[in-house]
């Protein structure tokens, strides 16, 4: 299967089984578009009048050469491979702590209903992380790396609970030969200095939530009585981005229908000197005002192609900043199982809530027919498990003939689910907007080669 694009001015050519890219000319461009459905004589008759017979007949040349060299138009020999992909030995290596279910924000969009998970509000006790942890030890097998995300909810609201798992957790890394991992998610209400130290010394990664402009970010992450919280927020953020040398954490936002120009609230987030930016697509149900339509994907195309132009002037000038969509690896990136089958829900990463069950992954949490166990019991629930363990770029009808599937590994089983039902299923939005960031990123890559 072979995949063409023209962006910012680069006709470029991915070879989806192979991961070749090529970077070509116009006419090599037109001759792979006729190669696999026409006689080389049939192309040159095609394409003769567009452009000189002998430049389309040595395009040819170097479009067979390419062929030739298992470059392009080639074999998918990832099929195969997950036939016993059930079967293949998997070990939990990271956890999602929810240690706090509940908020002092009011997000509009926000998924966990303002941190309650169609529940209750809720802490997490000392005593259930630390089973919790006890847990991941013991299912990791022989894998020595392992992470440990706090979650919300809003987790500062729990943090000296915080503060006791990653103390606990160190002390476990002595006993048995393993590395925690361990990363903060805050919208930054109660960030202060003391959070700051402790996550500078702790803490592998931190994200920061904050949406973009003021106007935007108070819109849709108010408090509860509905003031705003950008001004409160954006200097700590700034300091604690500098405190981190400008590494190891990111500024999150969503945006939503009501902010289609997102790419305006990226380059915000970079001129108020973040360098790691992730803003996001909203994911809604399609009677929420503010949830993404098929109507605004040609606008938001658009925005994506801005931001990357953008992002390639900015390196030029040296004021780059990364995003993290637009980052991709050509040369290694994840293994095939990783590929294939994406972020490990529900096998190698679970969700913890406040009082011990385990779910697939935040997004399942509070949905019961996806309740796997709980800390105490263990992984009561192989079935749904091996459900998971089946999910991948094969099992799902639409990733099959999709240019994307080895960078998306086919998207997210959460998303699949809410929109049809089936982990297995495909959120349409959702891929759309996956395709063109990746073709994005690809571009990126190719100016820089440049």
């Amino acid at each position: 299967m072979v995949h063409q694009y023209k962006n910012n001015g680069y006709d470029i050519v991915l070879d989806v089984n192979s991961g070749a890219i090529h970077v070509v000319d116009d006419v090599t461009y037109d001759v792979i578009a006729l190669y696999e459905k026409h006689t080389k004589e049939e192309i040159i008759s095609s394409l003769t009048g567009q452009y000189p017979k002998e430049e389309i007949e040595e395009a040819y040349d170097e479009v067979q050469t390419l062929v030739d060299n298992e470059e392009l138009f080639t074999k998918d020999s990832y099929e195969d491979y997950i036939v016993d992909f059930k079967k293949r030995p998997t070990v939990v290596k990271a956890l999602c702590l929810h240690i706090a279910h509940d908020c002092n924000l009011a997000c509009q969009y926000c998924f966990a209903e303002e941190g309650e998970y169609h529940g209750r509000r809720a802490l997490m006790s000392f005593e259930v992380g630390k089973k919790a942890l006890d847990f991941l030890i013991a299912n990791s097998g022989s894998r020595r790396n392992l992470e440990v995300d706090f979650f919300g909810g809003e987790p500062l609201m729990n943090w000296q609970v915080v503060k006791d798992l990653v103390a606990y957790g160190r002390e476990q890394e002595k006993l048995h030969d393993k590395k925690f991992r361990f990363t903060l998610t805050t919208n930054g209400v109660l960030l202060d200095d003391e959070v700051m130290e402790f996550c500078n010394r702790e803490m592998g990664n931190v994200v920061l939530s904050i949406d973009g402009r003021k106007e935007v970010h108070d819109k849709m992450r108010p408090f509860r009585k509905g003031a705003g919280s950008y001004d409160l927020i954006v200097p700590k953020f700034q300091k604690f981005a500098k405190s981190r040398h400008q590494d190891k954490y990111y500024v999150r936002g969503t945006y939503t229908h009501y902010n289609t120009d997102f790419s305006e609230d990226v380059l915000h987030l970079a001129d108020l000197g973040f360098k790691q930016i992730s803003v996001e697509p909203v994911v809604a149900e399609p009677k929420e005002p503010y949830a993404l339509r098929e109507e605004d994907l040609p606008k938001l195309f658009e925005e994506y192609d801005k931001l990357a132009a953008e992002m390639i002037e900015r390196r030029k000038r040296g004021d780059d900043f990364n995003f993290f969509h637009f980052m991709i690896d050509l040369e290694g990136g994840p293994c095939v199982a990783k590929r294939l089958s994406g972020c490990g829900s529900g096998t190698e990463y679970l969700a913890v809530t406040p009082w011990g069950d385990f779910y697939p992954c935040h997004q399942f949490v509070g949905n019961e027919k996806f309740l796997l166990g709980n800390v105490d019991e263990g992984i009561t629930k192989q079935e749904i498990c091996d459900e998971f363990k089946c999910c991948n770029v094969y099992a799902k009808e639409k990733c099959r003939e999709c240019f994307a599937r080895f960078y998306c590994s086919g998207g997210c089983a959460a998303n699949a689910y809410n929109f049809t039902g089936d982990i297995c299923g495909a959120y349409d939005i959702g891929c759309e907007l996956q395709k063109k960031r990746i073709e994005c990123a690809i571009m990126i890559k190719a100016a820089e080669c440049e």
